[in-house]
């Protein structure tokens, strides 16, 4: 076929459906993160990440140099923002023929939700890597979509999980809480166990061959390159060891507990009373639903309907942390936790689902519940997204002015010449210059976005330098500085900016600008 014939054959074979899941996942999209698209604004990760090819094989991501390489390995807010757009926009669309959503209202309300959960902005904040990473989130959800769809699709569904995996390993509770709603779906109709077992099997072939093919080519690919996996985030666990050392009912209980205290206090769910409200709604109406189903299916005589309620109740925290049982001690911030807005869109898909067990007044009670419910999370979450991006804007600004102060007060000491070996120990002092941001309770939990500047490190300090201010300075290592750091005459200077916070000592320029003094 001509390449008009192939145009016109796709739009004929696509469903209005996928229509306004795309558009409105696209469009909502551009709404919210408009703000870090059109700027210039890195986090502290970012400023070293100007160029950067993505390799991170030794963190087990062994098809993310690829994935990310489509964009140029150059930090390009803009374009890398539009493919990750693109990303999410077929994710919504995957997620919506899945769900078996037919509602145009709700296809646009989970569209959004999608997008606008905080984790797409704290992932945004380390935008050198977003298309990479929201690639990985379309190829997971698309993996659960082929099995459920198509004969043999756990084929092509683990080979498509693999990918996912191999770009980012946190995606994949995504895939596996999809699992459980379409196997517990598949529990709820009406058929015989056999075929309930046969239908289920699928989602555990998918799973298996795209765990076993991830392993696989991670392990070829680390000895065609000579590496080993790094230490970083317990990924060198990977087989179970750092669950096995820190005991495998702990780590369980761990999941658990971590599950509740995230969904609690986490400042996603509830972080105002509007959120509040919207959640218990969505709640109600799916607790409501599920009580009815029981009614009037007479589940409530068959023990094995309170035995898969108990093991998804067990289950569901557990899936949702997979992670931990890579690494129970691993830093588990927001971008990891995307998964929790499947909460959300999987109650609006189960009440959507069993609406029609209600009596006509219940239906429309129902649907006003999960559009308004929806629509108030929604929105939630966008204020929050601009909230996080206004932060993040006013940390550059703060970090601007600081290091121009920095950079010439460095170039004003006596003793400098360009080249000159300087030592500084890379945080800001919080006593001479007091926290100001004023987000915090917001941004708190949003993992690149929260905090008063950029930087933390000796690196953070030359690379803004660098990238912002044209300056190249020679900054010593960390163990240079780490012996410098017990020197008396370091020691004895005060934080930055008095007057002897910067000098030069036997050819090394120290540059202190510790946030606490020493005795």
């Amino acid at each position: 076929m001509t390449p008009q014939e192939v145009w016109i054959r796709c739009k004929q074979n696509t469903k209005q459906e996928w229509k306004i899941a795309f558009g409105a996942a696209f469009l909502i999209g551009l709404l919210i993160h408009l703000p870090i698209m059109v700027s210039d604004i890195p986090n502290h990760d970012g400023l070293s990440s100007m160029y950067f090819d993505q390799n991170m094989i030794t963190s087990g991501r062994w098809f993310l140099t690829i994935a990310c390489g489509f964009s140029s390995y150059f930090t390009l807010p803009w374009l890398i923002g539009i493919l990750a757009l693109l990303f999410l926009a077929g994710t919504a669309v995957a997620l919506v023929e899945l769900l078996e959503i037919k509602d145009s209202m709700l296809i646009v309300l989970v569209s959004g939700l999608l997008v606008a959960f905080p984790a797409v902005a704290s992932t945004y904040a380390y935008v050198f890597t977003m298309d990479g990473y929201m690639m990985a989130l379309f190829l997971a959800v698309l993996s659960v979509l082929l099995t459920a769809k198509y004969k043999k699709g756990f084929l092509a569904g683990g080979i498509c999980l693999a990918f996912s995996m191999g770009i980012y390993q946190a995606y994949l509770p995504f895939a596996v809480i999809l699992c459980i709603y379409q196997v517990a779906i598949l529990l709820i109709e009406k058929k015989t166990i056999k075929e309930k077992l046969l239908s289920a099997c699928p989602y555990l072939y998918m799973g298996g061959i795209g765990a076993g093919l991830y392993y696989v080519i991670l392990q070829v690919l680390l000895k065609i390159q000579g590496k080993e996996l790094a230490s970083y985030q317990g990924i060198n666990g990977m087989g179970g060891e750092n669950a096995q050392g820190a005991g495998i009912v702990n780590t369980l209980l761990n999941m658990w507990r971590d599950f509740f205290v995230f969904t609690l206090k986490g400042n996603v769910f509830f972080n105002n009373a509007f959120s509040v409200v919207a959640l218990l709604v969505l709640v109600v109406l799916f607790g409501a639903t599920l009580v009815l189903l029981e009614y009037r299916r007479k589940w409530w005589k068959n023990l094995g309907f309170f035995v898969i309620i108990g093991l998804l109740a067990i289950g569901l925290p557990i899936s949702a942390n997979l992670i931990l049982l890579v690494s129970p001690n691993v830093t588990y911030h927001l971008l990891m936790r995307y998964q929790w807005v499947l909460l959300l869109i999987l109650m609006i898909a189960f009440c959507n689902r069993y609406r029609t067990e209600w009596k006509d007044k219940g239906i429309c009670i129902i649907q006003w519940g999960m559009v308004l419910g929806a629509f108030v999370l929604l929105f939630n979450y966008g204020v929050t997204d601009h909230i996080g991006y206004s932060n993040l804007q006013k940390r550059y600004e703060k970090t601007y002015a600081y290091c121009v102060r920095l950079l010439d007060r460095i170039e004003q000491a006596e003793g400098y010449y360009h080249g000159i070996p300087i030592a500084m120990v890379g945080i800001v002092g919080y006593t001479e210059f007091p926290t100001t941001d004023i987000t915090e309770k917001v941004t708190g939990g949003m993992i690149g976005l929260s905090g008063d500047t950029l930087l933390y490190t000796a690196d953070n300090y030359q690379a803004f330098m660098k990238n912002y201010l044209g300056a190249t300075l020679n900054f010593l290592d960390v163990e240079t500085v780490g012996e410098i750091y017990f020197d008396e005459e370091y020691i004895a200077m005060d934080t930055f900016p008095a007057a002897n916070s910067v000098k030069v000592v036997d050819g090394i320029m120290y540059v202190k600008t510790e946030n606490v003094g020493r005795d």
